[in-house]
C-alpha cells in the first residue's frame, strides 16, 4: 500500500482518499475533511468576517516535496502504515471540502495523534495559499502571496 499525496482543481471525493490508504494489517483509519466555512475569526482583532468563497493557489512542485516530507515525518514518528493527503486548489464555495488528510494504523490512538500532527504541519510549511474574499474586500491567510 502506497501513500496518497495530490494537488487537484477537482472535487475531492473524501471516500476514495480514505480508502486508498487501508491496508490489510490496520484497525482504524482516521479522516479529515477540511472544508470551506462561511465565518471567519480574525486571529489578531477578534473581528467575525462573512466569506463568500475561498481561493487557494500554491507553488505546486514544493508542495507536494513538502507534502512527501510530512508524510515520511509522521511515519518515522507515529505508529501509522499509510497517509493519503488531497489538497484542492482553485476557488471553493463554502462547504467545499479543501483538503482530505486520511491515516491509517493498525491502531486508532496512533491514527488519530497523526492525522491531527498531520494538518498543523500541513498548514506550517507546505506553500498552499489561502485567499477569502468577503463582501467587502479579501485577505490572504495562512501565507501571504507576493
Amino acid at each position: 500500500m502506497s501513500d496518497l499525496y495530490e494537488l487537484t482543481t477537482d472535487v475531492i471525493d473524501i471516500a476514495s482518499v480514505a480508502r486508498r490508504v487501508v491496508p490489510p494489517e490496520c484497525g482504524a483509519t482516521v479522516t479529515l475533511d477540511g472544508y470551506a466555512r462561511r465565518f471567519t475569526k480574525d486571529k489578531a482583532t477578534g473581528e467575525v468576517r462573512e466569506t463568500e468563497y475561498l481561493v487557494y493557489e500554491a507553488y505546486e512542485p514544493m508542495a507536494l516535496k513538502e507534502m512527501a516530507k510530512i508524510i515520511e515525518r509522521a511515519k518515522a514518528e507515529f505508529e501509522v502504515s499509510a497517509i493519503g493527503i488531497a489538497h484542492r486548489l482553485g476557488r471553493l464555495e463554502i462547504g467545499e471540502t479543501s483538503v482530505v488528510i486520511s491515516v491509517a494504523a493498525p491502531h486508532r490512538k496512533a491514527a488519530f495523534t497523526a492525522c491531527e500532527w498531520l494538518i498543523r504541519e500541513l498548514k506550517r510549511t507546505v506553500p498552499i495559499f489561502k485567499k477569502e474574499v468577503y463582501a467587502d474586500g479579501e485577505a490572504w491567510s495562512e501565507g501571504e502571496m507576493p
